[in-house]
């Protein structure tokens, strides 16, 4: 960023953003982030409470982000295509934003409750669209841990390299989302 910016949270944030996307989480700093600002690091004491409230600002960031982005995928649908819009909407965050995404899936390790509410606000979105299927309570959890398990695995496993086999990623992430949708349809007779 350019010398004379406006500095404050959501400048930060967007720095911190860029560093973790392109560099991995791990690389985040208060001096990475000073370097993108061309501000010193103390001048970021003024909206942060060090490196760990940096993380934790950058975690709450990713999950309003990420339920911002599901959300709208699942928007105006409902049932299975709101699930796969969901789904692929969650998948492509990852891709995107992998920096971000660690962030998110990192959100056990802090006690600020704006984290663990910005957390709950992507359950809830995900409950939402599950509600679909007539899911009581205690399924509904069964079914968000599943759907979750479900893309963090894939997004997981297609980060790390692990689908090297000359077959369409994509097309297995639908063949995977129908296996767990025909699951749900079995189990519940929607």
């Amino acid at each position: 960023m350019a010398q004379g910016v406006s500095v404050n949270l959501q400048t930060i944030l967007q720095a911190a953003t860029e560093i973790v996307d392109s560099q991995g989480l791990n690389s985040l700093s208060l001096t990475s982030v000073a370097q993108m600002l061309s501000i010193r690091p103390p001048s970021l004491y003024n909206h942060i409470h060090g490196l760990s409230g940096l993380r934790t600002e950058i975690a709450i960031h990713g999950c309003d982000l990420l339920n911002s982005v599901i959300m709208r995928a699942a928007l105006g649908k409902s049932g299975d295509r709101a699930v796969y819009a969901m789904a692929e909407a969650f998948l492509n965050f990852a891709r995107i934003h992998p920096g971000l995404y660690d962030a998110v899936q990192e959100i056990h390790e802090y006690q600020d409750p704006r984290l663990q509410q910005a957390a709950e606000r992507i359950v809830d979105t995900v409950v939402q669209v599950m509600r679909h299927y007539g899911l009581d309570e205690e399924n509904s959890i069964h079914a968000v841990r599943g759907f979750r398990s479900l893309v963090h695995g894939f997004a997981s496993l297609e980060r790390s390299g692990g689908f090297k086999m000359p077959v369409d990623v994509d097309r297995s992430f639908h063949f995977l989302l129908d296996a767990f949708l025909t699951g749900l349809h079995t189990i519940y007779s929607v």
